[in-house]
């Protein structure tokens, strides 16, 4: 019986999840939380992890950070079940689906900077800022600017989270046309997690609360890249302050090296982030190879 979260859902043996964490800081107790949910659903369901490093932004990415989380995770018990891949290294696969979507008239180049979309936003205390199609019918070069745009069509995406339940979106009216290359020239999340999570035969994603947003233009845009089924999504809470702000890379929030430093093991660290998540309803070390029973199947 599990002291935590429970599921009837049961998924076909072979399904595929990832860890995807960004090395542009050190891992904290909130990453290990994650981790306890990516691996235990893995685990109690003959599933597979996949650990995919999103350094998709290479100003804030740092190989100091990338060896870190990999000693980290290794520390902590997490062994993905095929040699980590980068998204540095698969720019040309995020090449080529542009192209493909800029052959079906989806793409367009953008010249508008953060300030000018921020001025032509309606209001100011909106959460996210939506890019209200500025440069949608400009047919500007595309040697005047590195950005580029995918135009997403009007329109609902329902899905059914695993664990929050039946969700309705509108892409179009939260986000605007999708940025698939920034000023920069680098990929931006939302379109190399698409593609990645595509091409690597990823159908179940398992994340944090603050990205369920993210969930509806990430399906439509898979269905613009030809996958006929999208993946299952579950979105589980982060770990919090008592002020409601989610633990951060930036303050430095209850970092796993310090915890290391400081004597604790690698049962205590993930006894304490099962605790913290809601997984346990007391803390207790928990070793990694107990994972699986917090998320027993069901009948």
């Amino acid at each position: 019986m599990s002291e935590g979260w429970q599921t009837t859902w049961r998924p076909a043996p072979g399904w595929t999840t990832r860890f995807a964490p960004a090395p542009t800081g050190w891992l904290h107790l909130g990453h290990a939380a994650s981790a306890i949910w990516v691996w235990g659903l893995a685990r109690s369901r003959g599933g597979r992890v996949l650990l995919r490093l999103e350094d998709h932004d290479r100003i804030r990415s740092r190989p100091e950070h990338e060896r870190a989380l990999l000693e980290d995770l290794a520390w902590l018990g997490f062994a993905p079940d095929a040699p980590p891949e980068r998204q540095s290294e698969r720019g040309g696969l995020y090449q080529a689906a542009l192209e493909r979507l800029a052959d079906a008239g989806r793409v367009y180049v953008c010249s508008c900077s953060r300030r000018q979309i921020l001025a032509a936003a309606p209001g100011g205390d909106r959460e996210e800022l939506r890019y209200p199609g500025t440069c949608r019918e400009r047919s500007i070069a595309a040697s005047a600017a590195p950005m580029r745009r995918i135009r997403l069509e009007a329109g609902a995406v329902a899905f059914d989270d695993l664990r929050l339940g039946p969700q309705v979106q509108h892409p179009a009216a939260q986000c605007g046309d999708l940025l698939a290359r920034d000023r920069d020239g680098h990929w931006t999340y939302q379109f190399a997690v698409t593609v990645d999570d595509l091409e690597q035969g990823v159908d179940v994603v398992i994340r944090g609360e603050d990205l369920l947003a993210s969930t509806g233009r990430q399906i439509a845009l898979a269905s613009l890249l030809g996958r006929a089924t999208p993946p299952r999504y579950l979105h589980h809470p982060l770990l919090r302050h008592p002020d409601g702000a989610k633990l951060s890379k930036s303050a430095g929030d209850t970092g796993i090296a310090e915890l290391r430093a400081a004597g604790w093991s690698p049962p205590r660290v993930l006894g304490a982030a099962a605790f913290a998540g809601g997984l346990l309803q007391s803390p207790r070390d928990l070793a990694s190879e107990e994972l699986a029973k917090l998320f027993p199947a069901g009948d």
